[in-house]
């Protein structure tokens, strides 16, 4: 799980028994969904079990981080109060004590279920809120966990917001006055990591723009982590109207992160998408060594 010898000016994502170098090669997070109304998956893994052995599985496929979720954030959610998330996350944080050896990252923008699940062992908190909560930030920091800031724009999965100076810089100001809050809080940057929220709050166009310039969305640094898989704008591009069919369409969206310099990949279809992230880091991450090398 931990990565040494990282050199001290190398950028790293770190926090709570967790370390990956940035900008050598990309990451892949493996989705598990423990909801019973998830896009793509929704009641596949409900029993702490199932839900143990499919993040054991996603583990062996090649996933380097796990993200777990109890509370759907898909189009036309209905949002559960943190007592029924818990009830949920628990059984599952205790199943896969001791039979995981890649970090785990809890998805939530509740601070108490983040507050008990980085109890129970869990690593980083995936925090879909898109605003800064001082709670949250108080938690991180209580646990020196990692911390995954996404953006919303103050929209969801179901609306659409304005940006009138540009999604993309709407979305560096906001990374910007996340890191410099997080800062205030004494919440390092390694310890953070940004998401532009592909598909939160974003139009169509808007969405393939941040794929397509997602190297300017870079907080020195911190890391970028890039989550479009099987989502809507990949079946509006691809036609591909069955979201667990959007394989092909992910890869190709996670091919352009790349290009961009994403550091980590949220992703269902792991061994897929690790596949196509070797292939594309062989492309793009080589060269940008061979210039670092150069330059030393």
């Amino acid at each position: 799980m931990k990565e040494e010898g990282v050199g001290r000016l190398q950028p790293v994502f770190c926090g709570k028994g967790f370390c990956f170098p940035l900008g050598e090669r990309t990451y892949t997070m493996g989705i598990l969904n423990i909801t019973p109304d998830s896009f793509s998956d929704g009641g596949r893994w409900l029993e702490p079990e199932a839900a143990a052995a499919h993040a054991i599985e996603l583990q062996e496929q090649g996933a380097e981080l796990l993200d777990i979720g109890a509370q759907s954030t898909r189009p036309g959610h209905v949002e559960i109060p943190p007592e029924q998330e818990l009830a949920r996350l628990e059984p599952v944080l205790v199943a896969l004590q001791g039979r995981l050896h890649i970090p785990v990252s809890i998805d939530t923008y509740f601070p108490q279920v983040a507050h008990r699940a980085l109890a129970l062992g869990a690593h980083i908190i995936n925090d879909v809120s898109g605003a800064f909560h001082e709670e949250m930030a108080r938690v991180i920091r209580e646990y020196g966990a990692g911390w995954i800031v996404m953006h919303t724009g103050g929209g969801t999965a179901d609306t659409q917001e304005r940006y009138p100076e540009g999604v993309v810089a709407h979305v560096r100001t906001f990374f910007a006055e996340m890191a410099q809050k997080a800062a205030g809080y004494g919440i390092p940057h390694e310890a953070l990591c940004f998401d532009p929220g592909i598909g939160f709050g974003k139009s169509y166009e808007e969405n393939l723009t941040l794929l397509r310039e997602a190297w300017r969305l870079r907080v020195p640094g911190s890391a970028l982590l890039i989550g479009v898989s099987r989502k809507r704008t990949v079946g509006q591009a691809t036609g591909v109207e069955r979201a667990e069919h959007r394989v092909i369409g992910t890869v190709a969206a996670n091919t352009a992160a790349i290009a961009g310099g994403c550091d980590i990949l949220r992703v269902h279809d792991v061994l897929e998408c690790v596949e196509g992230a070797k292939m594309a880091d062989a492309i793009y991450r080589r060269p940008m060594r061979e210039r670092g090398e150069a330059d030393g």
